[in-house]
C-alpha cells in the first residue's frame, strides 16, 4: 500500500515513515510543505494520504486544502488528517463529499503504533477513523439539529463509536450490551437518517457522513 505523508516536523515525519515501513507500507513520498504535497498527490496517485493540517508556507490549513483539492480531482482518495486541535470546519469539509475514506486524529491522542496503523488501514479501505474528541465536538454542535435531535442518547453513543470505525462487536463490548442490541440501534439510526435497507457495506460510512454533515 503506497502512502504519501506530509508533516513539517522532521522528527515526527521520520518517526511516521519508520512506523509505516515497519508495517509494510510503501512510502511513495514524505514531504514537509504544501506545494510538494500537491505535486506528490497529483503525480504519484497514492493509496492513502496521511496529512498534517498546518504546513508551510502558510501554516494555516495548507495540508488539508491540498488534500481536499486532491479529493476533488480524484474522488474517494483516502485521507487521514493529523492535527494538534479539533478544527470543526476542516473536519466537516473533509466529510462533506460523502465518499468515505476519511480520518481525523489528534496527534497527542495517538497512544501506540497499532492504533495509528489501524486507522490508516481503515481509511485506506474506505472507512472512517475519527478521534472521539472530534466526533464529540461535532455531535455537540449539532445536538439540537434534526435529524440529530431524533436520536436517543444510546443511539448517539453508538453513532460516535461507529464514526471511530468500530464494529458491532466492539461497540457492544464498549457499551456493555449485546451485539443484537447494537444491531437494533444501528438499524434505528439508518432509518432516522433516511438510509434505506441495503447490502452495501458502506452504509455505515454513509450514516456517519450523513450524521456529521447535517445542519
Amino acid at each position: 500500500m503506497r502512502v504519501v505523508l506530509a508533516e513539517d516536523l522532521f522528527l515526527l515525519r521520520d518517526g511516521l515513515v519508520r512506523m509505516l515501513e515497519a508495517f509494510d507500507f510503501e512510502i511513495a513520498a514524505a514531504v514537509d510543505n504544501g506545494p510538494e504535497l500537491s505535486r506528490a498527490l497529483d503525480e504519484l496517485e497514492p493509496d492513502v494520504a496521511v496529512v498534517d493540517v498546518r504546513l508551510p508556507p502558510s501554516f494555516s490549513d495548507e495540508g488539508l486544502q491540498c488534500a481536499l483539492e486532491a479529493r476533488r480531482k480524484r474522488p474517494g482518495l483516502p485521507v487521514l488528517v493529523l492535527s494538534q486541535h479539533v478544527e470543526q470546519l476542516y473536519a466537516r469539509e473533509l466529510l462533506a463529499d460523502g465518499n468515505g475514506g476519511v480520518g481525523y486524529l489528534l496527534k497527542d491522542r495517538v497512544f501506540d503504533a497499532d492504533q495509528f496503523i489501524d486507522a490508516v488501514r481503515r481509511v485506506s479501505e474506505g472507512g472512517t477513523a475519527m478521534d472521539p474528541q472530534v466526533i464529540q465536538q461535532l455531535l455537540t454542535r449539532r445536538s439540537q439539529d434534526k435529524p440529530m435531535g431524533n436520536l436517543t442518547s444510546r443511539e448517539k453513543e453508538v453513532m460516535e463509536l461507529m464514526a471511530q470505525g468500530r464494529s458491532n462487536a466492539a461497540i457492544a463490548g464498549q457499551l456493555f450490551v449485546t451485539e443484537r442490541a447494537v444491531a437494533k440501534h444501528t438499524s434505528n439510526i439508518f432509518g432516522k437518517l433516511g438510509l434505506p435497507p441495503s447490502d452495501d457495506d458502506n452504509r455505515r460510512v454513509l450514516a456517519v457522513l450523513a450524521y456529521l454533515d447535517k445542519g
